[in-house]
């Protein structure tokens, strides 16, 4: 690409701050525009990690001094300035609480004009098939989206589909992931999506909790949560690209939500047959110093360089992680 891209980022908590620190390290990105629930920031030339980092933790963007403003439309606003020429890609960075934010968002976005790139991180499976139901409209649409492009569904994925060419038949994929943040604080909404896979909690339960019912979740469970069997969406993309059936496909982990340090290390195992007959397994393995961000981040952002190329080649419609390689971005 021979040009900078300006980007969009929705969602102003952990992700979507830290997406801030990662796009300021880049030379083909700059981010343009972030915006919350409450305001939305923007500024053609770019923004930076110190005036995010000014803010106070339940502060909006809105705050960010010049190029901050009121606003209860951050998405419709986004849509507006890639109208007008001056924002080329968005990630979005929102919770997807309830089910059906994410997807309906995607109709808006493709029914008033954007044209360009989307990426999101979403990880339910029931989310992303709301999305996939939105294939042909999208293909009618400006957008070219690819969901599912953070690390799990997203990086693992990816590697999981690599890892089949081995194969002439995959037995079974099986994540285990290990995740941990000082502070269940710096990432609310994620911690909230995790609750709702845990027996007894869905979305719509976790969307009444109060931040004091969040917190005596992770007292009874000493900050650790273990998650097995989860409903995430690399079991729907790994079957449409198809690689293995989706009821093959395992995810699990543990979240530790008061440490930094992952309580286990991040695994994909794919098992399958070779055509000798012969059965093997390979196993991918994220190194334990990479974080939750930075490994969704930077797959996301690359899903997102590979989708403005495509783009900019005349291609629209919906791709996942399964779908295509990520660029990266330098």
């Amino acid at each position: 690409m021979s040009s900078i891209r300006r980007i969009g980022v929705l969602g102003a908590g952990g992700l979507g701050r830290a997406a801030v620190r990662y796009l300021e390290q880049k030379e083909e990105f700059s981010l343009a525009a972030i915006g919350d629930s409450q305001g939305l920031a923007f500024r053609e030339s770019g923004i930076g990690s110190k005036e995010i980092d000014a803010l106070g933790a339940g502060d909006s963007v809105a705050k960010l001094g010049s190029v901050g403003g009121l606003s209860s439309d951050a998405a419709g606003e986004m849509i507006a300035l890639n109208r007008e020429g001056k924002l080329d890609a968005v990630f979005l960075a929102v919770p997807n609480i309830p089910n059906t934010f994410i997807p309906d968002l995607i109709a808006r976005f493709a029914r008033e004009g954007y044209s360009g790139v989307l990426v999101d991180a979403l990880k339910r499976t029931s989310a992303v098939e709301q999305i996939l139901r939105f294939e042909e409209e999208l293909r009618g649409s400006g957008v070219l989206y690819v969901t599912g492009a953070g690390a799990t569904p997203g990086l693992l994925t990816a590697a999981a589909n690599l890892a089949a060419q081995s194969f002439v038949s995959v037995e079974e994929v099986t994540i285990h992931f290990g995740v941990g943040i000082p502070s269940w604080d710096s990432y609310r909404a994620t911690v909230r999506e995790d609750i709702a896979h845990m027996p007894g909690y869905d979305v719509e339960k976790v969307r009444l909790l109060s931040d004091a019912d969040v917190e005596r979740i992770l007292d009874d469970c000493d900050g650790v949560l273990r998650l097995e069997g989860m409903e995430h969406a690399d079991d729907v993309l790994l079957e449409r690209a198809g690689v293995v059936a989706a009821e093959k496909v395992r995810v699990g982990g543990l979240v530790d939500t008061r440490r930094a340090e992952k309580p286990v290390s991040t695994t994909m195992t794919l098992r399958g047959r070779t055509f000798e007959g012969k059965e093997s397994c390979h196993r991918f393995v994220l190194g334990d110093e990479t974080s939750m961000a930075a490994n969704v981040l930077g797959p996301a952002f690359g899903w997102m360089k590979a989708g403005l190329e495509l783009h900019g080649r005349g291609m629209r419609g919906l791709f996942s992680s399964a779908d295509l390689m990520p660029k990266f971005v330098r």
